[in-house]
């Protein structure tokens, strides 16, 4: 995140500090206002309504007994998630208090994870450790993408698997959601451009990448113009694993046509999110 050091004249790593100082602020806060019941763990991954967890899962194939590493753990859905399939977990993140939300998240649905503090800059985590890494919402928080790449690439075992997944820059109404919802996101956070698919190329194999919502995004405008739920309100990418079949029945079969648009090279700039992955070399 180059844009901190730029206006105020900070270098690089003065920049990073002031960058993760806000971001632990924030996510500190985030924590500490969210109760454990109020997690959707299996809904975030098994959920309709979830495409890029569904699709990661795909890519991982069975968890048990796999060493998997949870970078920005966040709220712990994920970590959890892993732990319950079996998978011997690690959940980092920048925020203490993310951290320890982790924690007893896994606690409540009485499962083990290992909670670790660090930035994902700078894993604090020995080399060639894991067979998964996956890490959501990340890459477009982060002060240095590709020195976090690498890092998440140091502690794969070869031939392990990472799998992330963003938000993409390029769709104007989504662009105009993120304005709005100014107070539930960061100030500092910049989503990807299709040069992280590059930057995946130099440090991975067997890289791919899917793209994810386009007409389906017309549930943000329902929550907005028809629900009257401002996107400060509700998070509408949490809000929208609360819905039920009756939802499905609408937005199910734009689901569906998004995938076959995505087939079409134009279409994959205005997706809201994209998924990669990529082994390290074995």
């Amino acid at each position: 995140m180059h844009n901190v050091a730029n206006e105020s004249g900070l270098t690089g790593s003065e920049a990073a500090v002031v960058v993760h100082e806000r971001e632990i602020e924030f996510h500190n806060f985030w924590a500490n206002s969210t109760s454990v019941e109020e997690v959707l763990v299996t809904e975030s991954f098994e959920s309709p309504l979830a495409p890029e967890n569904r699709y990661a899962l795909h890519l991982m194939g069975d968890l048990k007994d796999k060493k998997v590493l949870d970078v920005a753990t966040g709220l712990g859905e994920a970590a959890v998630y892993f732990a319950l399939q079996g998978a011997d977990v690690t959940a980092t993140d920048l925020s203490p208090e993310m951290v320890n939300h982790a924690s007893q998240l896994a606690l409540h649905h009485q499962t083990n994870i290992s909670p670790l503090v660090c930035p994902a800059e700078r894993l604090d985590l020995p080399d060639n450790e894991f067979d998964i890494c996956y890490a959501a919402n990340l890459l477009h928080h982060v002060t240095n993408r590709h020195q976090t790449l690498q890092e998440m690439r140091r502690v794969l075992k070869p031939n392990g698997l990472l799998v992330t997944w963003d938000p993409l820059a390029y769709n104007p109404v989504i662009n105009v959601y993120r304005w709005m919802a100014n107070k539930v996101r960061t100030e500092d956070e910049q989503p990807l451009t299709f040069k992280v698919v590059q930057e995946f190329d130099e440090l991975f194999v067997e890289v791919g990448h899917r793209e994810f919502w386009l007409s389906a995004l017309l549930i943000f405008l329902k929550y907005y113009l028809v629900d009257g739920v401002h996107p400060n309100e509700d998070r509408y990418w949490k809000r929208i694993l609360k819905e039920g079949p009756s939802t499905m029945k609408w937005l199910g079969p734009l689901i569906a046509l998004d995938q076959r648009l995505f087939r079409l090279k134009p279409f994959n700039y205005l997706a809201w999110t994209i998924l990669m992955h990529g082994r390290k070399p074995s």
